[in-house]
């Protein structure tokens, strides 16, 4: 499945209701698999209020933007930020209060003393064209260390077309209730980072699931909310 969204609220309301239409039952939720989509206008990254009763907060997705900035795994630093530690990330932590899913500590991480990051935004400075400016997110040599908390995502890649950055994101799991809202506005933040630093247009934003899934608990369950059916 491919669709094309203006912004991401329309895609989270779209994807919402075809969840709920199509999705198999799958380990206590209703999900769709190999789910691929593009996002025209990164920067209106905003999930409003709707039907469904998402009420997501730019409040905490700025706290966490800088968190990721930080380049500091621990959630200490992400409550220091927002003034707490929502729940879900303490559920995640290791007994130190690190987590692997702090996407930006996973792209400052590199090699000689250069991060991911750096590296792409200098491959892509001196060559447009290149086929390399990709960031690694999931490393199966840190199995071991994924017990408690497994990042979702497997990479992301930049590429300019027409002096202007696309970017895809590759995830192996995706929540659209808590995942998608929080993780595009990141993501999309990323993209607009590096065009900045780059120099080109932001393009558009391409976002691909091998598992897009609502929680049960996240399904709709009055009339009400079933009249998009």
């Amino acid at each position: 499945m491919h669709n094309t969204f203006k912004t991401a609220n329309d895609a989270f309301h779209d994807l919402y209701w075809r969840i709920v239409r199509d999705g198999v039952d799958f380990a206590g939720t209703k999900a769709l698999f190999n789910v691929g989509f593009e996002i025209q206008h990164p920067a209106a990254n905003a999930i409003v209020d709707s039907k469904v009763k998402r009420n997501w907060s730019l409040e905490y997705a700025n706290a966490e933007w800088r968190w990721y900035l930080s380049g500091d795994r621990n959630i200490k630093k992400l409550g220091e930020l927002y003034g707490k530690v929502p729940q879900i990330w303490e559920r995640m932590a290791d007994e130190q209060g690190n987590v692997n899913s702090n996407y930006g500590y996973q792209w400052q991480r590199g090699y000689e003393h250069k991060s991911q990051l750096d590296y792409v935004i200098e491959l892509l400075k001196n060559n447009p064209e290149t086929r390399q400016a990709a960031i690694s997110i999931y490393d199966g040599k840190e199995h071991p260390d994924y017990k408690t908390d497994t990042p979702c995502t497997y990479a992301v890649q930049f590429t300019v077309l027409n002096h202007k950055l696309n970017m895809s994101v590759v995830m192996r799991s995706n929540d659209l209730w808590y995942g998608f809202c929080n993780d595009q506005y990141q993501f999309s933040n990323l993209q607009m980072l590096v065009a900045n630093e780059t120099g080109y247009d932001v393009g558009t934003y391409y976002h691909f699931a091998h598992n897009l899934h609502l929680y049960n608990d996240k399904l709709p369950f009055t009339k009400e909310m079933m009249y998009h059916l």
